[in-house]
């Protein structure tokens, strides 16, 4: 955080709340703010960042006109020129299993729950050998003077064994075979190795078909803390629900959980852990600040989907299953949770329009500079696990494919003003005949290059890619990013290909990068549990393209939404985009993939079952990504042109220059050579902008004059 930074105060303190902090006034301790308005006061966590340790401190924060202001040490009272806040916990798991986890080392448990789990549940751990006949007895006759049952009788060593190796009967030959494993254990193991496995992997709660294990993961799940920062009355209340998750559940019992916290509470005194005046004050402490968090820890399952696999494939099984990795993702929570909002709203309008509820969606967005994928939802469903339709929904991609044909003619030395014929024509193999057709059924006649791509004329694609070789555009897609293998059909030139969102995403990241490939990451680095750095990720640059090629390109791909198939956009008319629908045969997928100065957006819209959802790229996916782009306030696309780039006014009928300004002729981007040199060339400035310019400027004017 620095001033002059993008960020309004709503949005920090949504990032404050993601990160576990607390409001509090006054603050109490590392992990809390206040809000005054646009002003904040934070104390920060002490944290371990790849790039080194940073203290705690208490600063002051202020906001003005969507972004920070100034940041004042509280201590020295003099400004300062950045912050670093400790980064939202955004989920955990284990590689192998369907578990969330959140695994501590034995110096990050708290003396307060080491001490009251033992008190509460095996006061004789340290010094039984993994079975406590005295712990029987004890535990037998606290039930009794309590008429209940307030004691285990279990050792905490059994109660592992339990947990790790055995199922839950209870025959003689498995109490007794938990019993000797139980001695093995002690036998094998330190005491503070069986209690931290113990705190890691008790079973403290279920979230639909997800368990919830350890107690750092419950005091996330229950309460939105890291474990350090829980209070006396919570942690009674986690060390209350071991003996039944369910039946002291916080949300479904809140009653029982009262009670059960109070007699833990009153064992913690007579254990000498707390005094009276902290058990009367813990006592009268209400469960109603407490906010189970919904749908499990991982609140993003789609993303975390991405960074597993991504895991899996740089790394091998054994180095994953070791404890307490910190994962440190490129995933930024503000672009996430407001895609979400956004994508929520647009198939909301489409649920309504198309009176059903059976469309499905995906949408990925990643830096345009850095190829750092910043959100992902995989799913209407966004916060459930399941099928990731962003990664896994192999689906026919339509247009979206046209670009790759259109930059290998570019490549090959058309211009943006070459004629194409875009009338009909049959492409005849040994077994059957390919008639392609327009979405409109009609014929244009003689094109230019940059309107057969704008309008997304099928027939001149056709010919085109015909002309420039099948094999070439293949070439151009891998080189663009795919990795697939793809076989030469002619209807590969329409898009008749599957790919998932995310290959769309890595093959447009090269289009709006300027013709530089970087593989798609969510990972930025991984530290080992004691705070050693194991690897970072550093962007890895490819040039594949011309920045010439990728110019002229990318000048076509934005008039997509000013004059072409996404000219319907609602994005503001002031701002500059670029983008591309796609549409598959018989309006089974929509598509939209597009990029702004900050970052590049792909939205695939469609049903599970593959059958019609009556939307093109248009109607469908645009909308979609329009939503996500107006609400994230993108900043408007600004090309760097290159030096040999030149500009000449063309004749859309003729396609041959004109000197003669009028409504009908275009000014196009040429390369040098290549352009009409014979008439006015145009300086480094995009000519049609100032026009637009004026022309606004005279229609205001009228209107003031009427």
């Amino acid at each position: 955080i620095y001033p002059g930074l993008k960020l309004s105060a709503d949005i920090f303190e949504k990032e404050l709340q993601l990160a576990g902090y607390r409001l509090e006034k006054p603050i109490m301790s590392p992990g809390g703010y206040n809000r005054q308005k646009a002003i904040f006061q934070v104390m920060t966590r002490n944290f371990v960042f790849p790039s080194g340790y940073e203290k705690s401190t208490n600063t002051t924060i202020s906001f003005a006109h969507g972004r920070v202001s100034q940041l004042i040490d509280n201590t020295s009272s003099e400004a300062i020129i950045s912050l670093q806040l400790d980064p939202a916990r955004i989920g955990s798991f284990h590689p192998l299993i369907n578990e969330d986890r959140i695994l501590v080392t034995t110096s990050e448990i708290p003396d307060l729950l080491r001490n009251t789990l033992v008190a509460v549940e095996d006061q004789d751990f340290y010094s039984h050998h993994g079975l406590s006949p005295i712990g029987i007895v004890r535990s037998l006759i606290a039930n009794i003077k309590a008429g209940k049952v307030v004691q285990g009788g279990s050792t905490i060593t059994q109660q592992l064994v339990k947990n790790f190796f055995l199922d839950r009967s209870r025959t003689i030959s498995r109490k007794v075979q938990e019993a000797i494993m139980a001695l093995l254990m002690e036998h094998n193991y330190s005491k503070d190795e069986i209690l931290t496995a113990y705190i890691n992997e008790v079973f403290m709660g279920q979230d639909g078909n997800r368990a919830v294990h350890g107690f750092a993961l419950a005091s996330q799940f229950y309460f939105r803390r890291d474990l350090s920062d829980l209070s006396v009355e919570q942690i009674a209340t986690l060390v209350g629900m071991v003996k039944g998750p369910s039946f002291y559940d916080i949300r479904s019992h809140p009653e029982r959980c009262l009670a059960r916290r109070e007699v833990v509470l009153q064992l913690m005194v007579e254990a000498g852990i707390i005094d009276s005046e902290t058990f009367t004050n813990a006592r009268d402490e209400e469960l109603s600040d407490v906010k189970p968090q919904k749908n499990g820890f991982n609140r993003f399952p789609a993303f975390l989907d991405l960074v597993r696999r991504q895991l899996k494939t740089d790394y091998k099984e054994e180095d994953l299953t070791t404890d307490g990795l910190k994962i440190f993702t490129t995933l930024d929570p503000q672009v996430q949770l407001q895609a979400e909002a956004s994508f929520s709203m647009a198939i909301k309008k489409l649920d309504k329009q198309l009176q059903q509820k059976q469309i499905e969606g995906a949408v990925i967005l990643s830096g345009r500079e850095s190829g750092e994928v910043q959100a992902l939802i995989g799913g209407r469903k966004y916060v459930a696990s399941g099928f990731n339709r962003a990664l896994d929904a192999q689906r026919q991609i339509g247009s979206l494919v046209k670009p790759a044909v259109y930059l290998t003619a570019l490549n090959q030395g058309y211009t943006l003003a070459s004629p194409i014929n875009d009338s009909a024509l049959s492409v005849e193999s040994t077994e059957s005949k390919w008639q392609p057709q327009n979405y409109d059924k009609k014929e244009h006649g003689r094109v230019a290059l940059y309107a057969a791509l704008v309008k997304s004329y099928n027939l001149a694609t056709v010919r085109l890619g015909l002309d420039v070789g099948l094999e070439n555009v293949i070439a151009t897609i891998k080189r663009l990013g795919h990795s697939k293998t793809l076989e030469p059909y002619p209807s590969l030139l329409l898009g008749a290909i599957a790919m998932s969102p995310a290959e769309v995403t890595q093959i447009y990241q090269t289009i709006a990068t300027g013709g530089f490939y970087m593989p798609l990451r969510s990972i930025r680095s991984v530290m080992t549990a004691d705070n050693s750095l194991l690897s970072r990720y550093e962007l890895e640059v490819e040039q594949r393209f011309s920045p010439q090629s990728i110019f002229l390109l990318t000048h076509a791909l934005k008039r997509v939404l000013t004059e072409g198939t996404g000219r319907n956009s609602s994005i503001s008319n002031s701002s500059t985009y670029a983008g591309k629908t796609g549409t598959s045969d018989d309006l089974r997928d929509s598509w939209f993939a597009g990029f702004s100065e900050d970052s590049l957006a792909v939205v695939w819209l469609g049903r599970d079952d593959n059958k019609t959802t009556g939307l093109t790229g248009a109607t469908g996916a645009l909308g979609v990504w329009t939503q996500i782009m107006a609400d994230s306030d993108a900043s408007s696309l600004e090309q760097v042109q290159p030096a040999d780039i030149k500009w000449a006014r063309i004749d859309p009928e003729t396609l041959e220059p004109t000197s003669s300004f009028n409504s009908q002729s275009t000014v196009l981007p040429f390369l040098e050579g290549t352009s009409p040199d014979k008439y006015w060339q145009l300086p480094e400035i995009d000519i049609k902008s100032i026009e637009k310019g004026a022309r606004d400027f005279f229609d205001s004017l009228n209107k003031l004059i009427n």
